[in-house]
């Protein structure tokens, strides 16, 4: 699907970005990679690693609708990654996680439309179920956008899809990393919020996998969500030093217990898949068939009335076992 086609990812040089990119190299022979971002010091960095003669690299901001619109001519396939997604922050800086995670998503699909982009897909987060933060907020109001961006496409053959999932181990700003640094520094203790909190956890190579996949199976409009395990955040704590104590600090502004990813006032348009579900658009997206038989065939099922699919009542939670081996894995 991927090869000889023009790929841009906004964002590209964050985790998602530099873990798609190889995944990409390794699997497909794209004619273009475009990475578009506003940090010039991390396209020098990746530049060093990836620097074939299919890559590109853009600096500018997905708050610049103009330079977006340029660098998307000729793209087919455009990844939106580009967010201010750190939750206390955005708490503080509201009107710039407005500015990045909204309007910077309309510039996205203003910018595709106008280049006749083939295929869309954002990315979003578990944050963007019944927000509780802005950032969850924002986002959820960027899916909004991409999904009802399915309506204004005219005769464009241009569609727009959601992947949501929930924390990625290892990712920077996560708390893996976090423990890490505090352990090397020689801390006595580990910091936890509260010692009931949990959180859907999956690994950047799913994650990447997850979004190549969906671009097969999208029609336009949905809202993409992976089957994937929960961790017990002391468990985490566990796994990377057993036995030692922990010090609660208390929920961060705009934090929850536990995360959702299908709420259960969207159980009348969740569909579930043998390893996602989908939540269909609430509004009805012109030129698309049903949802319930995917673009490979893949066939999905009604979920029952008041389901919910949320970190804390996950039938599949990791064991500390479990998070020791997936810990090794993530450098």
């Amino acid at each position: 699907m991927f090869d000889g086609k023009a790929i841009l990812i906004t964002g590209g040089t964050g985790s998602f970005g530099q873990k798609y990119v190889e995944t990409l190299l390794a699997r497909c022979k794209p004619a273009r990679l475009v990475i578009y971002s506003r940090d010039e010091l991390k396209q020098y960095e990746m530049h060093e690693r990836f620097n074939g003669p299919m890559m590109r690299y853009f600096i500018g901001d997905v708050r610049d609708k103009d330079r977006l619109k340029q660098a998307m001519r000729n793209i087919d396939f455009v990844i939106h990654a580009a967010a201010l997604k750190h939750v206390p922050v955005a708490e503080y800086n509201p009107m710039e996680c407005i500015k990045t995670n909204i309007h910077g998503a309309q510039n996205v699909i203003e910018a595709a439309l106008e280049n006749n982009v083939k295929r869309v897909m954002a990315l979003s987060t578990d944050k963007a179920a019944n927000p509780l933060n802005l950032y969850g907020a924002t986002k959820l109001a960027s899916d909004k956008l991409f999904v009802a961006a399915n309506n204004i496409v005219g005769s464009r053959d241009t569609r727009f899809s959601v992947v949501r999932y929930g924390n990625v181990v290892g990712s920077r700003g996560s708390v893996l990393p976090l423990f890490r640094r505090l352990l090397q520094e020689g801390a006595t203790e580990l910091p936890i919020t509260d010692v009931r909190m949990t959180r859907f956890w999956i690994t950047l190579q799913q994650g990447v996998d997850f979004v190549l996949k969906n671009f097969k199976r999208m029609q336009g409009g949905e809202i993409f969500v992976p089957k994937i395990p929960s961790v017990r955040i002391v468990d985490l704590a566990e796994s990377l030093a057993p036995g030692m104590p922990h010090k609660v600090v208390g929920i961060r502004p705009g934090e929850k217990l536990h995360e959702v990813m299908c709420p259960a006032d969207d159980a009348h348009l969740t569909l579930e898949f043998d390893d996602h579900y989908v939540i269909q658009p609430g509004i009805k997206i012109l030129n698309t068939g049903p949802f319930n038989l995917n673009q490979l065939g893949e066939k999905g099922v009604p979920v029952e009335q008041g389901f919910d699919y949320a970190s804390g009542d996950n039938p599949h939670f990791l064991t500390v076992d479990e998070l020791k081996q997936l810990n090794a894995q993530v450098s």
